[in-house]
């Protein structure tokens, strides 16, 4: 045990100060992500939408996203990342609050719209911001850790989120969900310094040559992430309504599943990333390790519907979670480099975003039609395709390279 701990411990070592603040910024804002995991059961059970009107809300929530991964990518490049990051956090901070107020079908399109437009200007912006503060050669496990954070926070707001759907209703959700967005803005000038977020930057220019658009390596990378992406977002769209409507889960029972997720990424990701790092294995083979991982978890919900295989779906969704997604990070900054940084991490993150206009859309057109088992069928397929287009990559010399 006292090995395990050392082992766990070691995995850390090496990471600058200030990507370690950037974590605990991260940790403080998604520890109140509480909306997100229950969006789509607040839609129907709290509002009444049937599962399409709820696909064509969070369609919007996914437009929203992918301009604002657009917009803070380029913002990012032109006048640095600590603006985007402060001003982002403290706006939508106040978008969440006032959100619960909007009940008609187009103002919440337009409400969730705006929020999500804010709110991921956040994303390219601390991409950018771990590529400055890293140390060389540790940018997978700075990467690593903001998830740590990110899952951390995510695995403690559900399970809260959940008791106080049942205690005090859904309001409070939202409520919560924009004073952590304030509070994280308040951070950051008190944590990072304004000045050295200058220094780092320099005078680095975009160089329009050298566009994410124009490499063909990174538009595969795009379109096979975004097939994985479009996928993993059926956990915060279908598979929450599969878990209320199948399962027949409380919201808290609901919030403990998701809590399940985040401690297990908490407890075994940063550790496993480190010994991936001195595998030797290429990162496109690793990532496609992840995907085959989130396979078998959609294959776990098509076995029964029993609780059991729920649990070992999310387990299997969390481990695939945890390889896939820091090493599609890292290839991300690594075809990045010397290159226009905030536009390359901006293209990654629009694929999360892409995923969050398609995967509500065809899921919740695929459950009301045809149910929830063929659903996760089609995702499978989906996943394989991706696996497929990656496999081509790796077939290039330069695949791991910038």
């Amino acid at each position: 045990m006292r090995n395990l701990i050392f082992k766990y411990a070691e995995s850390f070592k090496g990471l600058s100060k200030e990507v370690w603040l950037l974590a605990f910024v991260t940790f403080i804002n998604r520890a109140g992500t509480m909306v997100i995991p229950f969006l789509s059961i607040y839609l129907k059970d709290d509002l009444g939408f049937s599962f399409k009107d709820i696909g064509w809300i969070m369609m919007f929530f996914g437009i929203g996203s992918l301009l604002g991964s657009y917009l803070g990518g380029r913002f990012s490049d032109r006048i640095g990342f600590y603006p985007i990051m402060l001003w982002s956090l403290f706006s939508s901070g106040f978008i969440f609050i006032g959100l619960q107020y909007f009940h008609a079908f187009w103002t919440l399109c337009a409400g969730v719209f705006i929020l999500t437009l804010i709110a991921d200007m956040f994303r390219p912006a601390i991409f950018v911001a771990i590529s400055a503060y890293s140390k060389p050669g540790n940018e997978t496990r700075s990467v690593t850790l903001i998830r740590l954070a990110i899952n951390l926070g995510f695995s403690i707001g559900p399970a809260l989120g959940g008791l106080i759907i049942e205690l005090i209703g859904y309001n409070g959700l939202f409520w919560v969900d924009g004073l952590t967005c304030i509070t994280g803005a308040l951070l950051i000038p008190i944590l990072l310094d304004k000045k050295q977020a200058r220094k780092l930057k320099g005078d680095e220019r975009p160089d329009s040559s050298k566009s994410p658009y124009k490499d063909k390596r990174y538009l595969l990378f795009f379109l096979a992430i975004l097939l994985m992406f479009i996928t993993f977002m059926q956990y915060f769209s279908t598979i929450p309504l599969y878990y209320k409507e199948v399962i027949h889960f409380s919201p808290k029972e609901i919030g403990l599943i998701f809590f399940l997720n985040g401690f297990v990424i908490v407890v075994f990701e940063m550790p496993l990333i480190a010994k991936l790092e001195k595998s030797g294995k290429s990162t496109i083979k690793l990532i496609n390790y992840g995907i085959a991982l989130i396979i078998l978890s959609f294959l776990f919900l098509n076995i029964a519907d029993w609780a059991i295989f729920v649990i070992l779906g999310m387990l299997a969704v969390s481990f695939g979670e945890m390889i896939s997604f820091p090493f599609s990070n890292a290839f991300a900054l690594q075809r990045a480099k010397n290159k226009n940084k905030g536009a390359y991490m901006a293209l990654y993150t629009m694929s999360f975003s892409l995923a969050h206009i398609f995967a509500p859309l065809i899921g919740m057109q695929v459950v009301e039609k045809f149910g929830f088992d063929t659903n996760w069928y089609l995702m499978m397929f989906f996943l394989l395709m991706s696996i497929l287009i990656l496999f081509s990559l790796k077939k290039s010399e330069a695949v791991t390279s910038a």
